[in-house]
């Protein structure tokens, strides 16, 4: 079965229009990759596991902040390597301060074939965007996640 993950594509209204949260994956292999390497707060759903509950404790994990609001679902994007990523879209009334957002970690081998095992931050950072700014930012896979969430608010 192919891998599934659930996140929260997470806004707030501004004058711009609405603007959403993004996060960067951390360690090196994302470290000097920015246009196409931004992504929705995310992660892996375990075998059993509800998605949206998934997709609320994935975010929480990532950026160290519960998101409550009104929730509604995007849809089921098809990613580049396979997964599936199931999204909500949520608005949050006030910007999260994404300065201090503290993520889980995790480890790897680093450098490779060096017998060293380093831990990274799963997120290195998130910012605010604009759905236009999003659009570069985002990964490919994901980009259809904003046109659905335009829609939704009736910007199209």
């Amino acid at each position: 079965m192919a891998k599934r993950s659930a996140g929260l594509l997470i806004y707030h209204r501004s004058d711009e229009g609405p603007r959403v949260l993004l996060v960067h994956p951390g360690g090196p292999f994302w470290a000097r990759k920015d246009e196409g390497a931004w992504s929705i707060p995310k992660g892996m759903v375990e075998d059993g596991e509800d998605e949206f509950a998934a997709a609320r404790r994935e975010t929480a994990e990532e950026l160290s902040v519960e998101v409550d609001g009104i929730f509604a679902k995007l849809g089921e994007y098809r990613q580049t390597g396979g997964k599936t990523v199931i999204a909500w879209s949520v608005e949050t009334g006030v910007e999260i301060d994404v300065a201090t957002i503290r993520s889980n970690n995790f480890t790897m081998e680093w450098p490779p074939r060096s017998g060293t095992m380093r831990e990274f931050p799963e997120v290195d950072r998130a910012g605010w965007f604009t759905l236009a700014e999003a659009g570069v930012k985002i990964l490919a896979g994901q980009r259809p996640m904003l046109a659905d969430l335009a829609g939704q608010l009736g910007l199209e």
